[in-house]
């Protein structure tokens, strides 16, 4: 209890910031479709945020060094609430995407300066608790932040400015709190290059859960008005996706310990091929139908990135995992600048079905390697711990990295 009564204040400008910049994308696809955005402009927006993400990964350790983590933060957050501010004082598509570049400039700023944090105040004793903490917060308040859009209004001053108002909100309890500002870490060199070099599969399974998690979360709510939702009903929608996400992640982290990780990922694909499949060709689902696919796809997809680091760290040196973290969280901020671009131009070429069968193919394509990367190699004989990984930024790796360590069988999420 004293741990998370300690921490009590960067969690909950984790909630503050999530609950703003979580909802901004789903705000932003329902406003566009009423501004009378194309469904390409709608999908360019999803993208443009993943640029600034990168950005952001790249430029928040050394913006750190200069001028500290409080500092950083609220320069961060106040690009992220100008971003918010803007959306209604210019309705062009192309201006929105340079908005939604600092909204995930804010994003991975914020969290940098936040996971920095962490890592300097926990102990070897302290670190599982704290992550599961951590987790937890974020996790919820992601699902939080899809029911959101219900009483927000597409297009309108008030519902920017609440998301700004939380932006700046989370500001409070950061740069308030009685924590001294640790001393800023190195940041991790960025080399894409080691995550290939441990493990090819990891690399194209990082990139099929950006494809999916990316274009479902950015592009999903012009899916779920296609097929005739509510709006409140697009919330339980995106929010039933997180849910099924967060619901797998322990009983994938059991099989993923005990089996061999590649067939786990074959495994996950092959059932994200059935949800996509399902939801793009049964015809009357129903709104209970449509959620209920909504949730499975979670389940099968969500898993895929931390089943893919744990793979690619069972052939990393302990000294190469903070490192190996950063090209993960590369491979996935690519794979999501192409994604929701490419969900929504097929939208508009083909209709609501095409993302899920682009979903599906990038799926399918995933399983074949797989196959073929069996043949080539035999599994790791010593294995790193599963642990949920959170793709926030590029310093992650510093938490995580210590627990991966833990070798030995039975070591759940």
């Amino acid at each position: 209890m004293r741990l998370i009564i300690s921490f009590a204040a960067l969690f909950l400008s984790v909630v503050l910031l999530q609950l703003s910049t979580g909802g901004v994308g789903p705000l932003d696809a329902l406003s566009g479709l009423t501004l009378g955005f194309s469904t390409a402009e709608i999908g360019l927006l999803g993208s443009a945020h993943f640029v600034g993400f990168f950005i952001g990964c790249w430029f928040a350790p050394r913006l750190m060094g200069s001028i500290g983590h409080s500092r950083a933060f609220a320069a961060f957050t106040a690009a992220g609430a100008i971003g918010l501010l803007a959306h209604m004082m210019v309705t062009d598509p192309y201006a929105w995407a340079l908005m939604r570049v600092a909204s995930g400039l804010c994003v991975a700023g914020c969290y940098t300066v936040i996971e920095a944090w962490l890592q300097a105040k926990v102990t070897n004793e302290t670190r599982g608790r704290t992550m599961g903490v951590y987790r937890v917060v974020d996790m919820g308040a992601s699902l939080a932040a899809q029911l959101l859009i219900s009483v927000l209004s597409p297009a309108a001053y008030v519902s920017y400015n609440l998301l700004a108002m939380l932006c700046c909100a989370a500001l409070l309890p950061l740069t308030l709190s009685r924590l001294r500002e640790p001393e800023t870490p190195e940041a991790p060199r960025l080399r894409p290059m080691l995550l290939i070099a441990c493990s090819p599969l990891a690399t194209a399974g990082v990139l099929v859960a950006a494809l999916s998690s990316a274009s479902f979360r950015m592009v999903g709510p012009l899916y779920g008005q296609q097929v005739g939702l509510a709006i409140d009903q697009i919330a339980g929608f995106l929010a039933v996706f997180v849910l099924g996400g967060a619901v797998a992640q322990y009983p994938v982290g059991w099989l993923a310990d005990r089996y061999d990780r590649r067939w786990v990922l074959i495994g996950l694909s092959l059932a994200a091929i059935l949800s996509c499949l399902s939801t793009a060709t049964i015809e009357g689902l129903g709104t209970p139908g449509i959620l209920a696919t909504a949730f499975f796809f979670g389940m099968t997809t969500f898993p895929i990135y931390s089943t893919s680091a744990a793979h690619a760290h069972d052939f990393a040196e302990a000294h190469e995992r903070v490192e190996l973290s950063a090209a993960l969280m590369f491979f996935f901020a690519v794979g999501a600048m192409a994604a929701p671009l490419m969900a929504s131009t097929l939208i508009e070429a083909y209709g609501p079905p095409a993302m899920f069968y682009m979903i599906a193919m990038g799926h399918g394509l995933l399983v074949v390697f797989g196959l073929i990367r069996m043949r080539m190699r035999p599994a790791a004989e010593t294995r790193t711990s599963y642990i949920w990984s959170p793709r926030t930024s590029f310093l992650i790796g510093r938490l995580t990295g210590r627990s991966r360590d833990r070798t030995g069988e039975g070591n759940g999420p």
